[in-house]
């Protein structure tokens, strides 16, 4: 029988936080894609995407920045903040993304009072957007369909750049798809997926050699894992662990397993993926890193991603067979060779 994973508190953000991460996504962009990932897998909400999306958008901009996110229910509300008030959130608001189109505006944000009653007036001037002077109107669509926008503010003289406009732009095309499906849970499961493999793959193009070496990971994890039998949530699990189990290398190859699980830190649902991540360098005879645990003792995920990874590293069943019962647990080679090549 394997031995199936036991509930474990998340890892506790100790020796290997995330602090003092600055990983970029694109191109000269600022902000660390990987909180951005974690925040979209823990929040899966409208509110906790746009929560997301203002962050890493304020990022690319660089300096002091505010924001507001725009969604469209019946009329426009404010619907997240970043820098602002949360007493902003629900307040109807007409403003400059009507146009539909990003737009820099260089007079602040008075055309924003200009288009609002009195009532609505004095909300934004508690929440201190008299002092902006420029500001970046990034509209939300997908597919021709207008959802929100997204709305940043500097009190500072300095312009915005066209080079960082592109890159608020470009994001928050990426994020407008996830949006509009939120309702339906299978259909956020397969976002989920979608942006994971993307920020993923976006990571490996710049900082790793083999481009496309974690979804091969998880593509051979998967067909293990069933060959187990695991249930469809566990293969589920065993998709996100495998797909990540490398991400750590954002920061370098030393300590990257362990890197890498504290960027689930917090993500519930992904507390046995977490713990994969952390110990896919163990070794069956107990020789591994972290903290060498052997055999069983090591978690069922995390043996199987070690199976993987040496046969899309090694690309030949055969070899993989050496390492069965010294680094390797022997009965998931021995599913390993009974795969289709």
């Amino acid at each position: 029988m394997f031995r199936r994973p036991r509930p474990q508190p998340p890892t506790p953000p100790g020796a290997d936080s995330r602090a003092g991460a600055d990983a970029r996504f694109g191109a000269g962009a600022s902000g660390d894609v990987v909180r951005v990932l974690g925040e979209l897998l823990a929040r899966p909400t409208q509110e906790g995407i746009l929560e997301a999306a203002l962050a890493h958008a304020a990022g690319l901009l660089g300096g002091r920045v505010a924001g507001f996110a725009i969604l469209r229910r019946g009329q426009d509300r404010v619907w997240a903040v970043h820098n602002y008030s949360r007493a902003l959130i629900g307040t109807p608001l007409s403003g400059p993304w009507a146009s539909l189109r990003t737009r820099v505006l260089s007079d602040g944000a008075r055309e924003l009072y200009d288009l609002n009653p009195p009532e609505i007036q004095a909300i934004l001037t508690e929440c201190g957007m008299q002092a902006v002077t420029v500001s970046l109107v990034v509209p939300i669509s997908d597919r021709g369909r207008y959802l929100g926008a997204l709305v940043l503010d500097r009190e500072t003289p300095e312009g915005i750049a066209p080079g960082a406009q592109e890159a608020v732009s470009k994001w928050t095309a990426a994020i407008a798809p996830l949006l509009g499906i939120l309702d339906n849970r299978e259909d956020w499961k397969h976002a989920a997926r979608q942006i994971t493999g993307a920020l993923v793959e976006a990571v490996e193009s710049r900082e790793f050699d083999a481009l496309g070496h974690s979804q091969a990971v998880a593509d051979i994890s998967l067909k293990l894992g069933a060959l187990v039998g695991l249930a469809d949530r566990e293969l589920d699990e065993l998709w996100y662990a495998a797909i990540l189990h490398d991400i750590g290398k954002i920061h370098g190859e030393s300590g990257h397993a362990q890197v890498g699980a504290n960027f689930l830190h917090g993500v519930g649902h992904l507390t046995e993926a977490q713990r994969a991540i952390r110990h896919h360098h163990e070794r069956w005879d107990g020789q591994g890193e972290p903290e060498k645990l052997t055999g069983e003792d090591i978690p069922l995920y995390a043996r199987i991603l070690a199976v993987a990874n040496a046969y899309v590293r090694l690309g030949d069943a055969h070899l993989v067979r050496a390492q069965a019962g010294r680094a390797l647990d022997q009965r998931i080679v021995a599913l390993l060779e009974k795969l289709p090549t």
